[in-house]
């Protein structure tokens, strides 16, 4: 799943918009066509869309309307359309916001992090050890100011540990939650990646104080 899904059938327009968007560290997706823009949605989905109104084979109003019939993901609506009837069509039919072309880059960005930090949290996790970025996907060591460089499944686990902080959360749970029900690897790489961020973390990786073994349980992510 992408961070953003944006539907534009203005190639330089949506490029640039998306070149904004992945230099503020979201993940995005960008799609020409309306039909193809739907059926993306529904194979893969997103965090958010970005959508404009005139598009080929179905148009913004109707990718709004079916996004709506089974979710309730943001929608940002981005056309030159600019009269109220278009604007309310686009609000009635369940669009978060409707932005009229040509807009500022600025301010749809600071649109697009605020609806992140409602709808998905704050944007940075942090306390005494690391700061997590979650809209770049960062980890930093606080003090320090030093980057940590992670894999992804490091850190999907990291943010696991540092969300649920003081926890004790089992193996099985963790191993699901991470690396899914159905997949073919087994619960040993759990153990290997704690391992690996304990190097990255740990003062002391052999005797960890932040990521703790709780014997027969699982680990706890201690400050």
């Amino acid at each position: 799943m992408s961070d953003i899904l944006v539907v534009e059938d203005n190639l330089e327009m949506g490029t640039l918009l998306c070149d904004f968007l992945k230099a503020e560290g979201y993940s995005v997706e960008h799609c020409l066509d309306g039909a193809d823009a739907m059926d993306m949605f529904v194979e893969s989905g997103a965090k958010l869309v970005i959508l404009d109104i005139m598009l080929p084979h179905l148009d913004g109003y109707g990718i709004c309307k079916k996004i709506r019939e089974t979710t309730n993901v943001p929608v940002i609506m981005v056309s030159a359309k600019n009269m109220k009837d278009d604007k309310l069509k686009g609000l009635l039919l369940g669009a978060d916001d409707y932005i009229e072309k040509p807009y500022d880059i600025d301010i749809l960005i600071a649109k697009i992090k605020g609806i992140f930090t409602r709808r998905y949290g704050s944007d940075v996790l942090s306390d005494e050890i690391l700061s997590i970025d979650r809209i770049r996907k960062t980890v930093t060591k606080t003090g320090t100011g030093k980057k940590l460089e992670l894999t992804q499944k490091e850190y999907e686990l990291l943010c696991l540990l540092v969300e649920n902080t003081g926890k004790t959360m089992n193996k099985d749970f963790m191993f699901n939650k991470i690396w899914g029900t159905d997949s073919d690897s087994e619960q040993q790489t759990l153990t290997v990646h704690i391992k690996w961020l304990r190097q990255k973390i740990e003062d002391d990786p052999k005797n960890p104080k932040h990521i703790v073994t709780v014997w027969g349980v699982g680990y706890r992510y201690e400050v």
